[in-house]
This record gives structure tokens, sequence and C-alpha cells, in this order.
């Protein structure tokens, strides 16, 4: 099983575009990149602080690795369906309901998108005149994860209405792979 097929979710396939599952993949390993990062940055600013020589500039960096954590997994949740979805109110409806419903729900994800990259390309521009300490970084560097994200939860948003309004919204859940109970017996060494 290679890496693409581990990290990109089965759920719902008829909402996506089998084009954008590398985009998926990326994201996937860069959020995992940035938590462990993140993790790492914290624990060797305590150790640091413990021992009495603290690296000032670590905090900046774990800041940077936070910030842009939460933005790339905003955006691949947004194609996983894991995060900005009302599921249980969309599922428990049908048919043309579930339509107007699923639809809604994605306009309002993707206007709040927009939202994100125009004003986050604004804030962006702004940075450039604010500087973070110690190290005299534009803070721009840290907003530019806004508009960056904006951009790929709208492109994931389209996805989904685009695919949704073809292939419907409404499928019945995949059935799980479930072996048969000798197989299973089988498996584990024969009957007891």
């Amino acid at each position: 099983m290679t890496i693409r097929e581990r990290l990109v979710l089965k759920r719902q396939p008829h909402l996506k575009w089998h084009a954008l599952d590398p985009l998926e993949t990326m994201l996937m390993m860069l959020c995992g990149l940035l938590l462990f990062c993140f993790c790492s940055t914290v624990i060797l600013d305590i150790i640091t602080r413990e021992i009495g020589r603290p690296w000032l500039w670590l905090q900046e960096v774990t800041s940077t690795f936070f910030i842009y954590g939460i933005f790339a997994g905003a955006a691949v949740a947004t194609r996983r369906n894991d995060h900005l979805y009302l599921t249980a109110v969309s599922e428990a409806i049908h048919g043309r309901a579930r339509l107007v419903v699923e639809t809604v729900i994605r306009l309002v994800v993707f206007s709040v998108a927009l939202c994100m990259v125009y004003f986050g390309y604004i804030n962006f521009l702004r940075g450039f005149s604010s500087f973070r300490m110690p190290s005299l970084t534009p803070i721009a560097s840290l907003y530019a994860a806004i508009p960056i994200s904006g951009a790929l939860i709208a492109l994931f948003t389209v996805e989904q209405l685009v695919n949704g309004w073809r292939n419907g919204f409404d499928r019945p859940p995949e059935p799980f792979d479930i072996p048969e109970v000798p197989e299973l017996i089988e498996r584990a060494g024969g009957a007891p």
C-alpha cells in the first residue's frame, strides 16, 4: 500500500476529483511534519528554559509551525469533510432537501474561504511593516498562511459542489470489507 493510498481518505469518493489526491497527500504529510516540528520545538523550549539557557528565537519558530499547521489542517480537513461541515444536519435528510442543505453549507464555506483569501492577502501586505522579535522577520511570513489556506479551501469546496451536483450528495455509505467469521477464526490460528 503506497503512502498516497494510506493518506487519501476513501470516504465519499463521488465528491472528489482524483487529480487532487496528490495535493491531499502532500497536505497530510505537511500537517504531520508541522505537528512534529511544533511538538519538538515546544519540548526544546521547555528544556532550554529549565537548564537556564533559553533560546528566545524558538518561540517564533514554534508559533510559525503552529499557525501553518492550523491553516494547512483546515484546508485538508475541508477536502476530507472533517472540518467546517455540518454532517448531522445534512445526513439526516435526503433527496432535494439534502441537495439544498449541502449546497448552502458549501456556499457558506466557500464565502469564508474567499474572505480568507481577500482579507488574508491584505493582512499579508500590511505585515511587511511589522516585525517579529527577536529575529526582525516581517510578520507577513505568518500571514501568508491565511490566503494560501483560503485558496485551498475554496478549491476543495468547488470540487465538492461540482461533484455533488453531478453525482448527488446523497450516497449510501460504503460497506466495510469485513471478513467472514470462519476466515477470522482461521487467521487467529484455528478454533479453541
